[in-house]
């Protein structure tokens, strides 16, 4: 199997590069990359890559994931987020390739406290949300055979991420506010890739579970749960840090104005995934824990 890897530098592209590695030769990309277009801004280009290299499977990890910049450039923020993805799936479609992609719970509005199905009615609140959901429609008008995974705040050991934030803070002061009413689950890229790999083998096998899955870990919390389980564990690391951060106070999404819409529900039910893959999503927590004690 000849798989075609775009974004192979980002958090979950940095780890497709090894779950994919199992299923075939992988071509990974980014967007300067030298002998092959990995650019998202040149649709062409990257349409042109495909048709030059034929894989088996493309996989798209490429993506314009600023959410607050978004609201400045929406023109880049399409062409990143629909515009190629929408290419791309057109000539797997002409290959008869397989197309992933990843999507985002910031499709949804965020209202109510149910876990989102894939069959809700997305209503995005932001520029963001509203280009990965043009995406979503682009790759499912197609006719490609494709996997879409919508997920939501992910995290890794590579790269910034919330986590090592709250470490820095709580190093640098007595007293940290925190969001307490969006409510999620962290979900790790390794957890991402190691499921993309299983997905993939699954749906070559039996092309009639293609299509659109929620891919989250299991339980929720809030940023303010998260950011103190993330202190206490660092309190209790046997490691040098010196947390000195004597406070973590729960504060109102308002405490924080930002020029994009967050929204505070972004639970995933994932029984769809989990049914027809076979597979067990592990507790957030559990993932956290792997990466701090990776970090620490």
């Amino acid at each position: 199997m000849n798989i075609l890897l775009f974004g192979c530098r980002g958090q979950v592209g940095w780890e497709l590069q090894r779950s994919l590695a199992v299923l075939g030769q992988v071509t990974a990309l980014d967007f300067d990359s030298a002998d092959h277009c990995g650019d998202f801004s040149n649709p062409a280009g990257v349409a042109d890559t495909v048709r030059t290299l034929r894989p088996d499977v493309i996989v798209n990890a490429a993506a314009h994931t600023a959410v607050d910049k978004a609201e400045s450039e929406p023109e880049l923020a399409r062409t990143l987020n629909a515009t190629t993805p929408g290419a791309l799936a057109e000539e797997a479609a002409r290959l008869g390739a397989t197309f992933v992609h990843y999507s985002t719970d910031y499709v949804f509005d965020g209202s109510g406290e149910r876990p989102w199905d894939e069959s809700d009615t997305p209503a995005p609140l932001s520029v963001y949300g509203r280009t990965k959901l043009q995406g979503e429609q682009l790759i499912a008008q197609s006719g490609a055979q494709h996997l879409i995974l919508r997920t939501s705040w992910v995290y890794a050991a590579r790269g910034g991420n919330f986590a090592k934030t709250m470490l820095r803070l709580a190093q640098e002061r007595e007293r940290l506010t925190v969001i307490d009413d969006q409510w999620g689950a962290p979900t790790g890229a390794e957890l991402l890739a190691d499921v993309t790999a299983h997905a993939i083998r699954h749906v070559r096998r039996q092309p009639q579970d293609a299509g659109l899955y929620h891919v989250a870990a299991a339980g929720e919390t809030t940023w303010y749960s998260y950011a103190k389980y993330v202190i206490s564990h660092a309190s209790k690391s046997q490691k040098a840090i010196k947390i000195i951060a004597n406070e973590v106070a729960p504060v109102a999404t308002s405490a924080f104005p930002t020029p994009a819409a967050r929204p505070l529900n972004s639970r995933l039910n994932t029984r769809k995934l989990q049914a027809t893959m076979g597979l067990v999503l592990p507790p957030w927590h559990a993932g956290v824990s792997r990466m701090l004690t990776e970090i620490l």
